[in-house]
């Protein structure tokens, strides 16, 4: 089976069903349930998610992209400062870059204040952490390639051009 293709299928449509998948893998349904559990199982399937525009909701929602400067440790580099930031459970998404900060932690919360609460008590402090940015998201237009554009909106403000 072309475990790849699955991969790319499911990235794509997570709720795509199993019969349609054997179709366009052509291969059986038992063979394409068991290769999901075995990529489930070594961890390449992480877990299947929801892209939600919180915006057209009544929740109250910030995202926080928090640049963040460490000191790595001998023989672990940043791995042991990156597990202690990622264990918050207010830490979303994070990632070690090159540049000229080492990692960046998007950071969710209720309200502006939690957010900055979070950094200020919690990360800010920890042995490792040599500094901070804080850049709170103010408005989100693509997710995961998913676009969150009001195309009825857009047409209504364009101007009708005649000749």
């Amino acid at each position: 089976m072309d475990e790849n293709l699955l991969l790319t299928l499911l990235h794509d449509n997570a709720r795509m069903e199993v019969t349609d998948l054997a179709m366009a893998l052509n291969e059986t349904e038992d063979n394409v349930e068991k290769t999901i559990s075995q990529l489930e199982k070594n961890k390449v399937i992480c877990g299947y998610h929801t892209i939600i525009n919180w915006d057209r909701t009544n929740v109250d929602n910030v995202m926080a992209m928090i640049q963040i400067n460490a000191t790595p440790e001998r023989e672990y580099g940043y791995d042991r400062i990156a597990k202690k930031i990622y264990s918050f459970p207010e830490v979303d998404t994070m990632y070690l870059l090159s540049g000229s900060f080492e990692f960046v932690a998007i950071v969710k919360g209720h309200t502006m204040q939690e957010v900055a609460h979070f950094v200020g008590s919690k990360l800010a402090p920890l042995e490792g952490v040599i500094g901070t940015a804080t850049m709170f998201v103010l408005k989100q237009y693509k997710n995961n390639g998913i676009s969150f554009d009001d195309n009825d909106k857009d047409s209504a403000e364009r101007l009708l051009v005649t000749p």
